[in-house]
């Protein structure tokens, strides 16, 4: 099929605009994924995400909401490695894309590479003053017994063409809460979400 001049090629699963809420528990990281609605409020929920800690492979699995079936996930290809790539997988085991952290560049500001059908991104923090200010804090002593809210946005853009694919803004409130937006309708909404639980769930390592 040609499509008119202009226009690109929608992914199976399209989701203009999301949001994740996480939930913190003593083993198991957990998330929801809903729908963002036009004027800014919360939608339905999309999917349910659990990250179990302590796993060889990190793996993340995304179920319908009321957790009964298997919709997608990410697992890691390697075993407690930060260089690590991470394949999005569909409920049959099929490939949808990937993504994995680029640890030399992150030191100073995280770096992450996408990959999708059709698309080739990578994604940093936007600001690079407030990732110095985050590392500078994690050091400082009695670390954890003040909880700073840092501004955390992410934004993809493609490598090819410079144009935004996917940005992620966390909200400023107690419990980790994320805008996502998909300005590409080329990315998947699984590998949007994979991708975006995973700059929670991963950033640390």
């Amino acid at each position: 099929m040609t499509l008119p001049s202009g226009l690109q090629p929608r992914a199976p699963m399209t989701v203009p605009a999301f949001v994740v809420k996480q939930q913190i528990t003593m083993m198991v990281n957990r998330y929801e994924i809903l729908a963002a609605n036009s004027d800014g409020s919360e939608g339905p929920m999309l999917a349910f995400a659990e990250q179990k800690r302590m796993k060889l492979k990190e793996e993340v699995v995304f179920t319908d909401p009321g957790r009964t079936r298997r919709l997608f996930s990410f697992k890691a290809r390697q075993v407690l490695d930060v260089h690590a790539e991470n394949d999005v997988l569909d409920e049959h085991g099929t490939v949808l894309g990937r993504f994995r952290k680029r640890f030399g560049a992150s030191l100073l500001r995280s770096t992450w590479d996408l990959s999708a059908p059709g698309i080739e991104a990578v994604g940093r923090e936007r600001r690079q003053s407030i990732a110095v200010l985050r590392r500078v804090w994690d050091v400082l002593p009695y670390v954890g017994e003040v909880w700073v809210p840092f501004v955390f946005h992410f934004d993809f853009v493609d490598t090819a063409t410079g144009a935004p694919v996917l940005v992620s803004e966390r909200q400023k409130a107690v419990r980790d809460r994320y805008t996502v937006t998909l300005p590409d309708p080329r990315l998947d909404f699984r590998v949007a979400a994979s991708m975006a639980v995973a700059l929670d769930a991963l950033q640390s390592r």
